[in-house]
């Protein structure tokens, strides 16, 4: 689902404040210019190592990206381009295909939102923008910005340039082609069949929602074949999604493949870029989904694909017949990763075989395995294999903590690189040689931070970043851990809190909570690194709420036999776990009114919050649910049948019913706020009205916002503030701080 939680702010107006700190309102919450700064984001070390490349805010806008790029030696960042300065004052146009593509990566920005370096020399950039292709060539003269193609009413997706930035592929009305960067060369088609339904060298809806594999197409290194998939989807139900829209209804016509339904056929195929004969990479007829892809240096194509049930991972190399190099299963499910990468020593790879994924190597030959790395807590992920070993994130702290490591290949003690601390959040990325680390370092209210670090070298250069806004110190709120019990008594659960501030906090006033989670797999949201919800936490603990931030059984970053808690479970375990924690906390917080706590969640945190108050047992007063899904089997086959199975050709397996929301209208037990997007091309409008239907037919009252066109994360500064006051007004009239 990779549906990560929204967390948003509500709170009841009250004449508290708190004494010498700043007003914080819903207002400069959503303002220019942001309380956390204008983030990097897409940060990238260029293939030749002189840049560190990404795309910056606006300074006259921050909902608008532009292209940036600093010197690795050090020096200022300096802007490469905009859009404003390619479109000469037209509007920015997008097909529906493209606005779903930016659904699928969680972009809500406009201008330029994606870019890739061209071949190997850090000369070029290539990026698109409204229907064309552009390059940024770097020279001493300055950036030049250079239009490669002038067709607009023909969107060009996912362009990509071969190894040596000769030429370059791309999609356009679903077939691949081929454009030469020579002077005058004119662009050829290498696929001819793409249609409405069938596309080339694009990622299918649940590869890029499910699966998080955003691409369709690979070069080979030589830069001579694609290795391409082909995706045909005649056979997957279409969708008429009304986007309705205060002046309009728009009808839009989705291919979404609902749990127990037809999946895509997804096919893989090997082009040659000179003849444009192609080769098809045979997969056996239990392979559903392809999820990675890729070329071994030998210039072999591989696939790693799944099973419909996602019980049995597969990494098979096509070096004449197709031959598996190495199967991962497990009895609940196997989780997707990139972990990927030829080494001297053997293929490294990771696995949650050990009950916590660790890195290990496998021989290609034979699917040896050695283990690698033995860390106490699960490996997040790889990032680079170079000359002093394996970089790898890692959790600690129960999974609170992710650190930066680097593994000798020969086995051994794994070492924490330099910069480690005990309450902090690390990642990277790195060069080509995995030499030096683009590393990203942010903590509990400190925004993430950019450094390019040489690997056994001390210290780092600090890189482009905005500070933020000067304010934002004033507002800064540090967690309290709770030790917090599950329902079983025995898994101690991830949890914060964040006291009350002002009048409503003092020792003699009990105050009401709000509690924010998100329940689903996949996700964590309580942890060191930067929160982009601080902001808000800190405007509810200004108008007397409390916060409680909760990880639930079933959520991500901890060991397998607690991310497995959602195994044909949803709606109860990690219900189970939501009642239990509320229940503590009187305890562990004693100015706590427990007669006053509510629920904000969005997506499966939408979800969570409409069981919870469909429950007569539940311990909430209130709760707010966000774009909820109620009625898995309108959800997507990839994600919900890897948890609950096959709905059955009636969608009343068990599994499903137990979490079917609107079967469960009669037992609304008090206020509930349900919001959606009628664009909601992820959790469709569909899921909202059934249960509208159902309280209506149960005789309950409740409140209901609905956001004409909006998608899944409801964008755009004025309707967000609309959203945080409508919550604002929900939670004043059901938790109000001032009684």
């Amino acid at each position: 689902m990779k549906i990560l939680p929204l967390l948003l702010a509500a709170a009841c107006v009250t004449s508290a404040a708190v004494a010498q700190t700043p007003a914080l309102s819903l207002e400069r919450i959503t303002a220019d210019p942001p309380l956390a700064g204008r983030l990097p984001r897409q940060a990238e070390i260029s293939p030749g190592g002189r840049w560190v490349s990404f795309l910056r805010p606006s300074q006259a806008d921050s909902e608008v990206l532009e292209l940036w790029a600093q010197p690795s030696a050090g020096g200022e960042p300096r802007k490469l381009v905009a859009a404003a300065d390619l479109l000469a004052g037209a509007e920015q146009k997008l097909s529906e295909a493209e606005k779903m593509a930016l659904e699928r990566q969680r972009i809500t920005q406009r201008g330029i939102t994606s870019y890739r370096w061209c071949g190997g020399d850090d000369g070029a950039l290539l990026f698109p923008l409204s229907g064309d292709l552009y390059l940024v060539r770097l020279s001493a003269d300055g950036p030049r910005a250079q239009r490669l193609t002038t067709t607009p009413d023909a969107p060009k997706q996912d362009p990509r340039c071969a190894p040596d930035g000769k030429s370059l592929a791309y999609v356009q009305g679903g077939n691949l082609v081929l454009l030469p960067l020579a002077e005058g060369a004119a662009p050829r088609p290498l696929t001819t069949d793409g249609s409405g339904t069938l596309t080339w060298g694009l990622a299918d809806f649940i590869a890029a929602e499910e699966l998080s594999r955003q691409r369709g197409f690979w070069w080979s290194r030589d830069g001579r074949a694609l290795l391409a998939l082909r995706v045909d989807e005649s056979g997957v139900a279409v969708k008429t999604r009304a986007q309705i829209f205060a002046d309009r209804t728009a009808m839009t016509e989705q291919r979404y493949p609902a749990a127990g339904a037809a999946n895509a056929k997804v096919t893989a195929f090997v082009i040659d870029t000179a003849s444009g004969q192609r080769r098809e990479l045979a997969l056996p007829a239990s392979a559903e989904y392809i999820a990675r892809a890729g070329w071994f240096a030998d210039g072999t194509p591989w696939l790693q694909w799944f099973n419909r049930e996602q019980t049995r991972l597969t990494l098979t190399e096509f070096k004449g017949a197709p031959r598996d190099i190495t199967v991962e299963t497990d009895a609940a499910w196997v989780e997707v990763h990139d972990d990927l990468i030829e080494t001297p020593r053997g293929l490294l790879w990771s696995s949650e075989a050990s009950g916590r994924r660790q890195l290990l190597l496998l021989d290609r030959a034979t699917g040896r395995r050695t283990p690698l790395t033995a860390q106490p807590e699960a490996v997040a992920h790889a990032v680079c294999v170079g000359g002093q070993g394996v970089v790898f994130a890692g959790f600690s702290d129960l999974g609170k903590r992710q650190e930066l490591y680097l593994q000798p290949l020969a086995g051994g003690p794994a070492q924490v690189l330099p910069g480690a601390a005990e309450r902090q959040w690390r990642d990277a990325k790195a060069d080509n040689a995995c030499a030096r680390l683009l590393v990203s370092r942010s903590a509990w209210g400190q925004p993430p931070q950019l450094s390019l670090q040489t690997l056994g070298q001390a210290g780092a250069i600090a890189l482009a970043g905005d500070a933020p806004a000067a304010e934002l110190a004033a507002y800064a709120n540090t967690p309290q851990p709770l030790a917090v019990m599950a329902a079983d008594g025995r898994t101690p659960l991830n949890a914060f809190y964040f006291a009350a501030k002002g009048a409503q906090a003092a020792p003699a006033v009990r105050h009401a909570v709000i509690v924010m989670a998100y329940g689903g797999p996949g996700a964590s949201t309580v942890n060191w690194a930067w929160g982009r919800d601080m902001p808000l936490i800190a405007y509810w603990q200004r108008r007397g709420f409390g916060v409680l931030t909760l990880d639930t059984r079933g959520m991500a970053h901890r060991d397998r036999e607690f991310t497995r808690a959602h195994q044909a479970a949803f709606g109860k375990t990690e219900v189970a776990d939501l009642f239990a924690a509320v229940r503590q906390l009187p305890a562990l917080v004693p100015s706590v009114d427990p007669g006053r706590i509510g629920f904000f969640g969005w997506s499966y945190g939408g979800f969570l919050g409409a069981r919870a108050m469909l429950d007569k047992t539940t311990p909430f007063a209130a709760a707010v649910a966000v774009a909820p899904v109620t009625d898995w089997t309108l959800y997507d086959t990839a994600y919900t049948e890897r948890y609950l199975g096959m709905p059955g050709t009636d969608g009343k397996a068990p599994d499903y019913a137990s979490a079917h929301l609107p079967s469960r209208a009669a037992q609304l037990s008090g206020p509930l706020l349900l919001v959606h997007g009628t664009a909601d091309d992820n959790v469709l409008f569909e899921h909202t009205l059934r249960l509208v239907e159902a309280l209506q037919n149960a005789g309950k009252t409740f409140d209901l916002q609905i956001y004409p066109g909006k998608a899944h994360g409801i964008a755009g500064r004025a309707a967000r503030l609309h959203l945080y006051r409508t919550m604002d007004a929900f939670f004043e009239r059901h938790l109000n701080t001032g009684h």
